[in-house]
């Protein structure tokens, strides 16, 4: 299989790492890297990508203002450096990005808002927006509240979990490494390097290694699973060495890396998940015209919802029925069964009188549906 090229991806997720961002011997930002790969991040950016940025640092630059000893921190040590921190890495993003007339938006985050489903939704509708207008989401997590038994505790996996939350088609993991070796390189001369890695084996899961430095909380092992997670939703995965001053550019240009390769593309993979993954919690029967409409690509309106059932929640997956009760398809419900009982029928001008509050315009976003199922 041809190795991938970064000009082939739309919507790309970078994931940069403490040990890369904070000089860990100043303790503040590595400036003169950080405006470098903001300047590839910006050519990407020209280039009309959706550009989404997993940035650790936050504990390392709080612990660096507050003038913190070295050695490990307690938990609350750890969540009260954060708090001085986010505020620093914030700025220096804000500041890197707007040299190129990019705005900068933070999203933090913590492992129930990628796992729980109406966070999920939140988060996801948040970033999404984001995007629209042109803005670049910087995503940390959110070390201030997170503790050690509800965080991710690596930006690695943090990373992945942001990527297929926004159906990204490439994750890119910045590391102090250029690849996946089959021994640690640094301990092993004759390690060989893998440019492509086309399933990831026991073989392959074998090869992980330990973290590489003091700042990182990851290591080879947590990129493999970052990688599982992300190839399993159909995005494509590269580690490649954030070392390097145009680390992006690099990439593109044919330095060494290694990819995961993803057998499909994330919105096969979503909608597979949506029509076989999910338990649905109620269902929606839509008249003939609302069938029509949803079998020439199109999402489902209120205005064609005939009846509700069930008790499902916002994010719910339902399914949907023509008038003849025949399974039309599966998709994530917008609202939850109170609300879609009180706008079903109704054009969705009407859903703010309604309900009292701008819902979506769709009871069912085509990005959600699944149609043609029986």
């Amino acid at each position: 299989m041809n190795t991938p090229r970064l000009a082939d991806f739309r919507r790309i997720v970078v994931k940069v790492g403490s040990s890369l961002l904070v000089d860990a011997n100043a303790g503040n930002c590595d400036e003169s890297w950080l405006a470098a790969l903001t300047a590839d991040l910006a050519a990407l950016y020209d280039d009309r990508r959706n550009l989404i940025v997993v940035s650790s640092g936050a504990i390392a630059l709080g612990r660096a203002v507050l003038k913190l000893p070295n050695g490990p921190l307690k938990l609350e040590d750890s969540q009260a450096a954060a708090a001085v921190g986010q505020i620093a890495l914030a700025r220096t993003w804000t500041e890197a990005l707007s040299r190129h007339h990019i705005t900068a938006g933070q999203v933090l985050v913590t492992l129930g808002d990628t796992e729980e489903r109406r966070r999920y939704l939140n988060a996801r509708s948040t970033i999404d927006k984001l995007l629209e207008w042109r803005a670049v989401p910087v995503i940390n997590e959110n070390d201030t509240v997170a503790t050690s038994e509800i965080r991710y505790g690596d930006n690695d996996r943090l990373a992945a979990r942001v990527a297929t939350m926004m159906s990204a088609d490439l994750l890119v993991l910045l590391s102090d490494v250029d690849g996946l070796y089959d021994a640690p390189p640094d301990t092993v001369p004759t390690a060989r390097h893998l440019p492509l890695v086309e399933r990831i084996t026991p073989a392959i899961e074998a090869m992980a290694g330990a973290a590489g430095s003091e700042l990182s909380r990851g290591g080879m092992q947590t990129k493999l699973e970052a990688a599982k997670i992300a190839i399993a939703a159909g995005t494509h995965m590269v580690i490649a060495s954030g070392r390097l001053e145009h680390p992006l550019r690099a990439i593109a240009e044919g330095a060494r890396c290694t990819w995961f390769l993803a057998a499909g593309n994330p919105v096969t993979a979503r909608k597979k998940w949506i029509a076989g993954s999910l338990e649905p919690k109620g269902t929606l029967t839509i008249d003939a015209g609302a069938v029509a409409a949803l079998r020439r690509g199109n999402s489902l309106l209120p205005v064609g919802v005939v009846r509700v059932d069930g008790g499902f929640a916002r994010g719910d997956a339902v399914i949907i029925r023509g008038p003849d009760g025949a399974e039309i398809g599966r998709g994530l419900c917008a609202y939850d069964a109170d609300d879609a009982q009180k706008i079903k029928g109704r054009s969705s001008t009407d859903i703010a009188s309604i309900l009292g509050f701008n819902g979506r315009a769709e009871i069912v976003h085509r990005d959600n549906l699944v149609v043609g199922l029986a």
